[in-house]
């Protein structure tokens, strides 16, 4: 099972699945793409929703950034998943009492509503740092983002407390360039930490192969 980051949505992972062979699942995050919104967004939240569509069978699941934490969270075993693996790449370590604050002023602001479907998805990719095509959704009066930005209030997540609690293998991974997740911070969790060469905090859009091995795919 592969969980995206905030802002984006399931299709972020296509070129990494493209030759997958074996079975895997795509969601999107509740409040984000096609998927509803919820009351309160919470790590635990957000796992609650993830697990009700996960099979009951051992599953390894690969986190990008929010998806990462969600995944971690998922891997204590809390909400009933089998998580025998839990790979997380790009998670934010360390977090400012300033960049706590601006994502909570991001979460109270109303949703901007755009003339276009293109605006929209010009803006919803923005916002996720990636491209994103199914982010968008028709309102009153135009187009808007489909993120709820209410999630960008999820908070700071206790992640040497959710690593403790893991029941899975961890693995975190980060790219070599990326500002919010440099290796020191990782090695803060985990003594081995994944760097991918050459690419910045969307791992698996900029080398999709690079995260592919390490779920067992052949580089290609």
């Amino acid at each position: 099972m592969l969980l995206h980051g905030l802002g984006a949505t399931g299709e972020v992972w296509e070129d990494v699945v493209r030759d997958w062979h074996g079975s895997w699942l795509v969601p999107d995050l509740p409040g984000h793409g096609r998927s509803g919104r919820i009351d309160r967004y919470s790590f635990g939240s957000l796992a609650a929703a993830v697990a009700e569509v996960v099979p009951r069978e051992p599953v390894t699941v690969v986190g990008h950034s929010l998806g990462g934490v969600v995944a971690l969270t998922l891997a204590s075993g809390w909400f009933g998943v089998d998580v025998t693996r839990c790979v997380g790449v790009g998670i934010k370590v360390r977090w400012t009492d300033e960049e706590l604050a601006k994502a909570a002023s991001l979460a109270a602001r109303p949703a901007k509503v755009l003339a276009t479907e293109e605006e929209a998805a010009e803006r919803a990719s923005r916002m996720a740092g990636v491209p994103v095509r199914h982010g968008v959704s028709e309102v009153d009066g135009g187009w808007a983002p489909s993120l709820d930005v209410r999630a960008f209030g999820v908070g700071r997540p206790d992640l040497p407390g959710l690593v403790m609690a893991a029941k899975a293998e961890v693995v975190l991974a980060a790219g070599e360039n990326d500002p919010m997740c440099p290796r020191e911070h990782l090695e803060e969790l985990v003594p081995e930490p994944v760097v991918f060469p050459g690419v910045g905090h969307n791992a698996h859009v900029e080398s999709p192969s690079s995260v592919g091995l390490l779920l067992g795919q052949p580089a290609r």
